[in-house]
Formats: structure tokens, C-alpha cells, sequence
């Protein structure tokens, strides 16, 4: 026997994304229930971004100490690795997600557990674990949140052996001797420097370079770090073969018969949406295919389907996951009372998720970091904007003060024709805090000749917003 519920909104997937969609539709007065087959919370609270920025952090802490004369003589041993372990289990509240449903519950949302299938319109059936049917009728609409799943590269004896991806990799309570990593994007950079740092031998395998969407001088950095941490770094190269050995070894055969042995193999080779088996064939929809605007509805399922986060597959970033989800929610909210209709948003309405395409930032919590908001000056030239770049080393009196020797690099993009910003890019240890302000620049669209006027506290490493106008020719 299924039982049946009615609600306003249905949100499939109680990760960030998910919850802030339901969380905006309750609080604009409506009814929503969340379904989760795992834990709630989702990818970002347990095997994502708060355990691996757990993991790196430590290791930030002791550079940073090792990085100003006066300290460094203090700092004397390395990094206690089950005291790191333990405090990232700490973030990850042990994989319980009992507080995390308590929020769910505060906030009104209804929680069913299970694996969910749209069976019609507005209509999904969740099965549980022991067999148990609920079948959900949505008044309004349903919301894919769903997530995202790693791609797995196709090489040759891959599938044969065990291996890490990234949820292994931030939730393993050892520290391998020997760690191949399998990509370079930003979780493998990260984790790579992570367990290099944590006491493993890290050996890295880059199909292009190590950051390869990264400007290259701010890569750089990153590679000449993670060389000094002992990363061998294999760039431009693809194994051909993948086994275990007799000794259960991890064995990686790269082209021209070199070999690479580890004692466990890290795979992190990008992230596709968790969209299999939800039905979406039955609608004439495409799961590798899905499009959206920017309120989140899907093109072509009418007026009831939406899809944010991961799951809409334009920002694979949990920040703007849920940015996606708050302008869903309010377009949702608006529409359920006839306020607003079922075509495209006003852009930067609280309707649309507008900055999916102008302004989405991005950090590398790598040592350094790598900051970045924008558009690269290709990326601004494929959509026709005329526009100068202007880069410096990142060297002012903020960043002399926060580390002996300290290294940098900063970027700005400007639209020539408007005489705004349209991309920033900032490499160097600390950077991320300097994110926000070029963020609001961005999306605010702030003139360069006002810009000028905001002044940088001395001495900070905003300094740099000073120079990078100076250069411009302000």
C-alpha cells in the first residue's frame, strides 16, 4: 500500500541547494517537503566543503607560521594527524545527520526519506530502504536538487580496482603512504596538497596542467607550492592502464612505460548531475541535456519543474547552488500567488539567478589560494565584450607583513566600453578574503573612475586594488 501526502513544493535532494529551496518557499508561506535518500545536509556538509577545507587548513596554519621570521623559530614538529582527523570529523558532526534534521523540522520543511521517481506531473513516488511507498502530489512544483556524481575517466583497468573519490578521500581515517592523484581540477588540488601536507607521498597524473581553468600565473603558484610540498606533478599525460599489483599496490602505466605505485589511488575527474532514474524521460526531457532559466524552471516541462544547484548542472559551486535555490524558491513563492509569470525574470530581480553568468566566485583553498569572480578575458570575448586585462605581482605592504617572501599575483578585467569590471582574479596566500569586495564590484558593475574612490585600508593586502587601478591608468 502507498501512502499519498499533498504539499505546495516538493524538493528532491536535502543538500544546500535543496534546503534553501525549501527553506525560501516555507518562509514566503508555503507548504514543502524534502526528500533524501542519504544524508541530509548533502555533499557539501560531509564529503565536500567542509571536510577537505578540515583537512587543508592545519596545513595553511603551520605554513603560515613558518612564513615570518620570529615565529617559524617557535613552530618545531609537524602536524598531529589524528588531532587533524578528529577535528575535521568534528565539521562533518561524525556523518550523524541528527542537527541537521532538527533544522529541517525548526523550519517547518517535511522530511521523507527514500529514492525518489517523478510517476506524473507534480507527482513524485519515494520507496524506502524497507520497501515503504510514499507517493507526494506537489500543488505548485517540484524542485530537482539533486546533486551531482563523479564521472569516472575511461582507462583501462579502472573499474578493476579500489579506489578513492572524493568522498573517500575527506572522510578516510588514514593517511596513505603513497597517494596517486588522478586530475588536477580543484578537488584534486586540494586534496592532493591536503594529504601531502598530512605526511603522504603524493604523486598527481593532469590529462592538461594543474588548475587548467586557473589563469596560468596564478597556477603556477599552486604548482610551485605543491612541488615544494613534495608533489610530483605528471601534467599533460593520461595513464593508459590502471592495476593492482600482487602486493595490492595501486600500479598507474603512463605512456612511454613509465610507472607510478601508490598504496591508494585518488580519482577526481569531474562531476556530471545526479539526474539517472528520477523519470524525466517520461516528459520528453533529456537528463544529460537539462536546460533552465534563470528562475531555475526547465525549459520544456511546462510551469511545475524546476532544477537548481548541481543538479541544473550550470555552476557545479555549492554557494551558488544556493543562490539558484533562493531565486527558485522566491519565483516559485511569486508565482503561487500570481505576482509574477512563467517567463523569463527581470535579471537581478530576487527572481533570477543572474550571476550564474556574470559574477560566479570561486576559491582554490590551496596555499596559496586562488581567488576568482568574472569572466576571463576569453570567456568575455566569446560573448563579444571588448576588454583590456591588467595584471601585477601581487607585492604591497599588507602582503610583506603577512608572510617573509610572500608571492602573489592579481588580475583585473574591464569592459572597455562600459568602464567596468568584469572579472578579477587574485592568487596568493589569503586571497579569499579579498573575494567578496571585487564580487560586489562585479556584480554592481561599478565604474572604475568611482572604484578609484574606495580606498584600501594600510596595510592590507587590499592594497592591491589600488595598484591594479594604478596600472590600468587611474
Amino acid at each position: 500500500m502507498t501512502e499519498s501526502l499533498e504539499t505546495d513544493v516538493v524538493v528532491l535532494g536535502a543538500g544546500a541547494a535543496g534546503e534553501n529551496a525549501a527553506g525560501r518557499v516555507v518562509g514566503a508561506g508555503l507548504e514543502s517537503i524534502i526528500v533524501e535518500s542519504a544524508l541530509v545536509g548533502g555533499e557539501c556538509s560531509y564529503w565536500a566543503c567542509m571536510p577537505s577545507k578540515a583537512l587543508l587548513r592545519p596545513g595553511t596554519v603551520l605554513a603560515e607560521a613558518r612564513a615570518v621570521d620570529g615565529t617559524r623559530e617557535a613552530v618545531s614538529g609537524s602536524l598531529d594527524v589524528p588531532a587533524v582527523l578528529r577535528r575535521r570529523d568534528s565539521f562533518t558532526s561524525d556523518w550523524d545527520d541528527a542537527s541537521q534534521v532538527q533544522w529541517v523540522k525548526d523550519t517547518g520543511i517535511g522530511l521523507v526519506r527514500g529514492r525518489a521517481r517523478l510517476t506524473a506531473e507534480r507527482t513524485v513516488e519515494i520507496t524506502d530502504d524497507a520497501g515503504t511507498r510514499v507517493s507526494i502530489t506537489a500543488r505548485h512544483a517540484v524542485v530537482l536538487a539533486t546533486g551531482s556524481v563523479p564521472i569516472e575517466p575511461p582507462v583501462e583497468g579502472l573499474a578493476d580496482v579500489q579506489y578513492w573519490g572524493t568522498r573517500e578521500a575527506t572522510s578516510s581515517d588514514e593517511v596513505p603512504g603513497r597517494l596517486l592523484v588522478l586530475g588536477a581540477g580543484v578537488a584534486g588540488t586540494e586534496l592532493a596538497q591536503a594529504y601531502a601536507r598530512l605526511g603522504s607521498k603524493v604523486s598527481v597524473v593532469a590529462r592538461h596542467g594543474v588548475l587548467d581553468s586557473v589563469p596560468s600565473p596564478a597556477a603556477k603558484l599552486v604548482v610551485e607550492a605543491l612541488e615544494a610540498d613534495g608533489v610530483d606533478i605528471y601534467g599533460n599525460t593520461s595513464p593508459e592502464r590502471i592495476f593492482a599489483d600482487t602486493s595490492g599496490a595501486i600500479v598507474m602505466e603512463l605512456p612511454g612505460g613509465g610507472r607510478l605505485t601508490g598504496d591508494r589511488l585518488l580519482v577526481s575527474t569531474g562531476r556530471r548531475p545526479a539526474l539517472e532514474g528520477l523519470g524525466l524521460e517520461q516528459f520528453g526531457l533529456d537528463p544529460a541535456a537539462l536546460r533552465t532559466d534563470d528562475s531555475g524552471l526547465v525549459a520544456g516541462a511546462g510551469t511545475w519543474l524546476y532544477a537548481v544547484g548541481d543538479a541544473a548542472g550550470k555552476v557545479l559551486l555549492t554557494h551558488q547552488g544556493k543562490y539558484e535555490a533562493r531565486a527558485a524558491g522566491s519565483a516559485i513563492a511569486a508565482r503561487a500567488r500570481d505576482e509574477i509569470g512563467f517567463g523569463e525574470p527581470p535579471p537581478y530581480s530576487r527572481f533570477a539567478a543572474t550571476a550564474d553568468r556574470t559574477a560566479v566566485p570561486q576559491v582554490v583553498f590551496t596555499d596559496p589560494e586562488v581567488a576568482m569572480v568574472g569572466l576571463s578575458p576569453k570567456d568575455a570575448a566569446a560573448q563579444g565584450i571588448r576588454v583590456s586585462e591588467t595584471s601585477l605581482p601581487l607585492s604591497v605592504a599588507g602582503s610583506a607583513l603577512f608572510a617573509d617572501g610572500y608571492s602573489g599575483w592579481a588580475q583585473m578585467v574591464v569592459d572597455e566600453d562600459r568602464g567596468v569590471p568584469v572579472g578579477f582574479t587574485f592568487a596568493g596566500p589569503g586571497v579569499a578574503e579579498l573575494l567578496h569586495a571585487a564580487t560586489i564590484a562585479v556584480t554592481g558593475e561599478v565604474p572604475l573612475d568611482r572604484l578609484w574612490h574606495a580606498v584600501p585600508a594600510y596595510p592590507t593586502i587590499s592594497e592591491v586594488w589600488l595598484r591594479l587601478l594604478e596600472k590600468y591608468g587611474l
